[in-house]
């Protein structure tokens, strides 16, 4: 477990924490209508900072988006006697699109695209040890943060980490969840039955957790991460899961491992969106937790991105520390099929246990329970991890387990001749971006050497298929994230007979899409995670994809790094590698 020592938030309605949990508390909004911002020509609602409070929030040298980064990690660390200069704190920033707002103006700095160098500029200025990790698995990347910050600790990889999720609205943002037909003109109704879309939100959010000591392991005063998991739908990768597979596995992980009776409520992810809500009430649900108060508090601070799930965990800390569970703003009458109890007032609180829960495009899904209670965690077993199959890949050369493969083409055309050599079954493959093409072909390179490779047919046979499909995660890597869908779809932005943008296009500006495309092939609904980071940096790598491994269910992955700058330079990198036990 790990223990939570500080935390912050910046919104539009306040700049810490206890002002941001006051005006929730007493039922301020910061969701408002806007009209012709950014040249929109529809109208949205939104949680947006003004102009002034950008200004104090801005630094001199630093872009806005890594201002707020930093005036909510100094905050946080202000209230602590860490030296966040040492080399036992870790730094994970969560984000979907960092800096993209610049990048609608600069297409040519591709500097600006990578939140890996945002991260790198947050960690200079606050003259942090450690190179920073950024987690950018969609709408789940806050809590996917908390999730790998804990179990980095537990693994004794560092003593304390700081993780702070942030992300800042523009017409980018707007027009692609816009291109989705998923923004609302009104603010969002939560569960509603009347819901009708989300509204965007931006703000930045810190927790800073350290290793639960055994001091600490008596303190029921402390708010402790007790268990996390993140899992996979492997049914669309924008569209959740009718059944709600992967939010109902991750949930389950707390459960087998909690008591049920100890939690107080589950705070939601609750986007206002038709589907997302539905899925969420199923897995709540299937998990026999129905009974308890639900709550989402999107109509207070917009979908905020890769600072949510750190936001609504520090909010639902708050509002528990208060003996309270906040309301559900924009709810009045049940929309879902599932009869949960979704809390319309603020309501005591008495139990000061709750789950987090969140979902996102790429089919990802997390949850993590937040106690103030000491688990005692099994013996950790140590395992290391063999790699089986091997695929280095750039744009004109391929090795498959250190073999030379002839390709006639190059660039993007070697991927297209791959596909028609090796694959050729799978027609989606044509409305890829460049990155999850390269993924996609790597993937099915190794999964192809696997089935044919005899050392280990026996036991890829034996292993039952839905057995295999649980038990298999993805964790990417790269440095340039999403840059060559970005770079399309603010195109499709600024054509000069008007504005078109693509869904299609933007869902793919989103990089941990690769991993969801992965999954949905082979069925995989174990963890899928993409992590920006600034070089392939093979001790950062195998350390995090070794923390995958902390869930249980998980035996292999197909991990490493696919990076590609341009339709016609990218480099793959990918293993497959399994879990063996040491004695």
């Amino acid at each position: 477990m790990t223990t939570r020592l500080a935390d912050n938030i910046i919104s539009p309605l306040g700049f810490n924490t206890q002002q941001n949990y006051q005006a929730v508390k007493h039922g301020c909004s910061a969701v408002r209508r806007y009209e012709n911002l950014w040249d929109m020509e529809e109208p949205f609602c939104a949680a947006l900072f003004t102009e002034e409070q950008k200004e104090q929030i801005s630094i001199d040298g630093l872009s806005l988006f890594e201002s707020l980064a930093v005036r909510s990690i100094t905050d946080a660390v202000n209230k602590t006697n860490l030296d966040i200069s040492s080399k036992n704190v870790i730094f994970i920033l969560s984000t979907t699109k960092a800096n993209i707002g610049l990048a609608e103006r600069n297409l040519d700095d591709d500097g600006i695209f990578s939140p890996a160098n945002a991260a790198m500029h947050i960690a200079e200025h606050l003259k942090l040890a450690n190179k920073p990790v950024v987690v950018c698995n969609a709408c789940i990347s806050g809590l996917a943060a908390i999730v790998l910050a804990q179990r980095m600790l537990e693994a004794e990889m560092a003593d304390y980490a700081v993780v702070c999720g942030a992300d800042l609205q523009s017409k980018f943002t707007v027009q692609g969840f816009h291109s989705l037909l998923a923004l609302s003109q009104e603010p969002c109704r939560p569960f509603d039955i009347d819901r009708i879309g989300l509204n965007l939100g931006e703000a930045a959010a810190t927790i800073i957790l350290k290793r639960t000591d055994q001091d600490a392991k008596n303190d029921e005063k402390s708010w402790k991460i007790g268990l996390g998991a993140v899992k996979n739908d492997a049914y669309h990768i924008s569209a959740p899961s009718k059944q709600g597979d992967g939010a109902r596995e991750a949930m389950k992980i707390i459960i087998k491992n909690s008591q049920i009776n100890e939690i107080g409520f589950i705070n939601a992810h609750g986007t206002a969106t038709l589907f997302n809500d539905q899925m969420e009430a199923v897995a709540i649900k299937a998990n026999g937790m129905d009974a308890l108060p639900v709550n989402a508090l999107k109509g207070y601070f917009g979908h905020t991105l890769g600072a949510a799930g750190i936001l609504e965990t520090v909010i639902s800390m708050a509002a528990a520390d208060d003996n309270t569970i906040i309301a559900t703003k924009g709810f009045n009458e049940l929309g879902v099929s599932e009869n949960i109890q979704v809390v319309k007032e603020n309501t005591p609180l008495s139990r000061h246990a709750f789950i987090k829960m969140i979902s996102g495009f790429g089919g990802g899904n997390a949850a993590v329970l937040a106690t103030k209670r000491w688990y005692h965690n099994n013996a950790t077993t140590k395992i290391n991890l063999n790699v089986t199959h091997r695929v280095k890949m750039t744009d004109n050369s391929l090795e498959i387990d250190g073999k030379l493969i002839g390709c006639q083409e190059k660039g993007k055309a070697m991927l297209h001749e791959l596909y028609k050599t090796h694959v050729n079954d799978y027609p989606k493959f044509y409305k890829m971006d460049p990155l999850a093409k390269l993924g996609f072909i790597a993937a099915e390179l190794l999964l192809k050497k696997e089935r044919t490779d005899d050392e280990h047919m026996e036991k890829y046979v034996e292993m039952p298929k839905e057995n295999h499909s649980q038990s298999r995660a993805v964790i990417l890597f790269n440095h340039s994230a999403s840059v060559t869908a970005d770079r399309k779809f603010i195109e499709s932005m600024n054509q000069p007979d008007g504005c078109f943008p693509s869904p299609a296009v933007f869902v793919y500006t989103l990089p941990n899409i690769v991993t969801g495309e992965i999954a949905i092939r082979n069925g995989y609904h174990a963890e899928t995670a993409f992590y920006v980071i600034d070089k392939q940096d093979n001790e950062i790598m195998s350390n995090i994809i070794l923390t995958a491994f902390s869930d249980p269910d998980t035996l292999s992955a197909i991990a490493g790094w696919i990076d590609c700058t341009d339709p016609d330079r990218f480099v793959a990198d990918l293993c497959i590698y399994e879990k063996e036990i040491v004695n």
